[in-house]
Parts: C-alpha cells; sequence; structure tokens
C-alpha cells in the first residue's frame, strides 16, 4: 500500500491508530510537569535516505512501526502531541515554527530521495530546521539519528575512509549540532550502560548502570561540550567497533538558545518496551522541550577522556575470484567403422 503525504502526517492528537499496544510497559513514572504546562508539539521525522529500520517502517498494509505506535501512545499521558512525517519537502521556517522540538529517527542523507523514496529537504529547509533549534526549539534523537548526513555521502553512501576520521569543525553541521556520528555496529549483544549523571530526568532511581541486548552503535567525533549521561561500556564486546575505549551513548547539549538531547538506543523492539528506555527517552523529551530542567555542564574529557580514539577499520573484503571456466570438453573422434 503506498502512502500519499496525508497519509503519513498522523498526528496523536487526533488521529486513532487503532492498534493494540500488547506488551509495551507504561512509563514506570511519568516525569513531573507542572499542570499548567501548555502540551508540547513534536516533529518525529523519520525519512530514511539510507537503511530504513523496522521501528518507523510502514508495514505493507500502511501499520506504522512499533517505534512510532509507542509514542503514539504514550505521547498524551507526557502532555506531549506528537506529528508523524517522512516527507522532508515539508520542511521550511513556516512549517517548522509550529513546534516546540523534533525528534529525528532517520538516516543518510536527506536532502535525496533515496531509501525509501520520500521527498527530501532542500538546501534551505535543511538551514530552515538547524536555524530553528540554534534560536531556541528542542532536538531529539533516537539511535539512527546520528546515522545521518555523513561527509561526502552524496559521492559515496560507504565512504569507509570518512567513516574511521575525526572531523571536528569540518563535519556536516547536523553532526555538530547532534554532537556525535556514527561510525558502525557489531552484532547485537548484551552490554553494560553506566550512568554518568544519575539526576538526569527519567534515568532508574538507585541505579549506576544497567545492561540489555541491543544494536550498539559505535559512535566518533563527539562535540567538546556533551554532557554524557549514558557511557557504553566496551570491555567484553565482540566484534571490531567495540575494540576501543568507553565513549559516550547518551547525552545532552546546547546548540545556541535549542535543547539537544540524543540516545544511541532504539533498535530492538524489547527496547522500545523497556521501562529504562521509555523512561529516558521520555525524560530527555521533557528536558528538550523545557518542561522539566537540569543541569548539563560540559562532562566529556572527566567521564570518557579517550571517547575520541577511532577503532579499529576492518579491512577490506577481498574480491572473489572469477570463476575458472571449465576446460572445454575434447572433440569426439569417431569411430573407424570395422
Amino acid at each position: 500500500m503506498k502512502m500519499n503525504r496525508r497519509d503519513m502526517i498522523l498526528r496523536t492528537g487526533t488521529a486513532t491508530l487503532g492498534m493494540s499496544l500488547m506488551g509495551i510497559s507504561s512509563m514506570q513514572a511519568a516525569i513531573p510537569v507542572s499542570e499548567s504546562a501548555k502540551t508540547k508539539k513534536v516533529l518525529v521525522f523519520s525519512k530514511s535516505a539510507g537503511f530504513e529500520h523496522d521501528a518507523f517502517k510502514f508495514g505493507k498494509d500502511g501499520s506504522p512501526g512499533f517505534g512510532q505506535k509507542l509514542l503514539a501512545e504514550l505521547g498524551p499521558k507526557h502532555g506531549i502531541d506528537f506529528t508523524f512525517s517522512k516527507d522532508g519537502s515539508l520542511f521550511n521556517a513556516e512549517y517548522l515554527a509550529q513546534f516546540d522540538a523534533y525528534f529525528f529517527y532517520t538516516t543518510g542523507d536527506l536532502t535525496a530521495a533515496t531509501g525509501d523514496k520520500n521527498p527530501g529537504m532542500t538546501p534551505e529547509g535543511k538551514q530552515a530546521f538547524l536555524d530553528a533549534i540554534k534560536n531556541g526549539k528542542g532536538f531529539i534523537g533516537s539511535h539512527c539519528a546520528t546515522d545521518t548526513f555523513h561527509l561526502n555521502e552524496i559521492a559515496s553512501a560507504h565512504d569507509e575512509e570518512n567513516r574511521y576520521k575525526n572531523h571536528g569543525d569540518k563535519a556536516d553541521p547536523y553532526i555538530r549540532m547532534i554532537g556525535g556520528e556514527f561510525i558502525h555496529h557489531g552484532k547485537q549483544q548484551p552490554s553494560t550502560m553506566r550512568i554518568a549523571d544519575t539526576t538526569f530526568p527519567g534515568l532508574p532511581e538507585g541505579k549506576t548502570e544497567f545492561s540489555f541486548a541491543e544494536e550498539w552503535y559505535s559512535l566518533k567525533d563527539f562535540s567538546k561540550d556533551l554532557h554524557v549521561i549514558l557511557v557504553q561500556e566496551t570491555k567484553g564486546m565482540e566484534g571490531e567497533p567495540y575494540q576501543r575505549p568507553a565513549y559516550p551513548a547518551t547525552w545532552a547539549r546546547h546548540h545556541g538558545k535549542g535543547r539537544v538531547f540524543y540516545t544511541s538506543m532504539g533498535h530492538r523492539p524489547d527496547v522500545w518496551t523497556n521501562p529504562i528506555f521509555q523512561d529516558l527517552l521520555f525524560g530527555g523529551i521533557a528536558w528538550a522541550v523545557k518542561n522539566v530542567e537540569a543541569k548539563i555542564p560540559a562532562n566529556i574529557m572527566q567521564v570518557t577522556p579517550l571517547c575520541m580514539e577511532i577503532p579499529p577499520q576492518a579491512p577490506p573484503k577481498a574480491p572473489k575470484a572469477p570463476a575458472v571456466p571449465a576446460a572445454p570438453a575434447a572433440p569426439q573422434v569417431p569411430a573407424i567403422p570395422k
């Protein structure tokens, strides 16, 4: 079923999904919000110019992915009115002004119509988006939001040389806004998240770490002003992307007057149904839309001092040797008649 623009834009306050969220845990403790606080409007943008994740991928019957279902279900409970879209052509200053924050679950070069084939942003639309955050709007990114706007991605979607470098100020402006960039991931496996700031909204009380299975991202090119909330512990992890010191996995930062929150978690369905992830995600949303306050001094060099070390790059796969053609059959010599 092909989705048109109207079908793709669903409002949690006005649209009924008509789908049960059986198995999705409710929030253990809602983030405290003032009773006088108005409902905040958040645009959830999930265009995939690269790999399209199931969390926000429409099914063949047009049904939304499990991540979209959960946000639609839990948003009203937290005073959040989510609008869901995959249409980058809508991005302009007037359209973006109606939202308090933008939630990205995206991949690739969002100015292109590749991947899921939905319209891309114009360069002016991308700049309007970045300007809106700089001028005070909020931003929330989950998982693949850092797998977006890689350097030279238009020239090569698999530019391995650039993937294994820190580019600093030369990185795409979007990367400088979000605060870090995806390199690669290994196989899904259990790993430990160390809590660097136990006071940030939505974190479990009395815990200093937690563990579960996820598709863990190896990240690079961190902004120097990151306030690290969760640290990816790499000891014991399998796979080349994780052969490196501990690094930030969830953080907050200011971008001009705007608030930016990102977590690398959010790939698996059982992560989206995990109360720890739900609480943290809605804590980050509450902070980004200015419903709650939190102190976020830069602490990246204190809690992850070796985070800029890049993991070893996997050697290129040797090309398959061309098949050797079979030797031609020997010509049949006709038998000499007796």
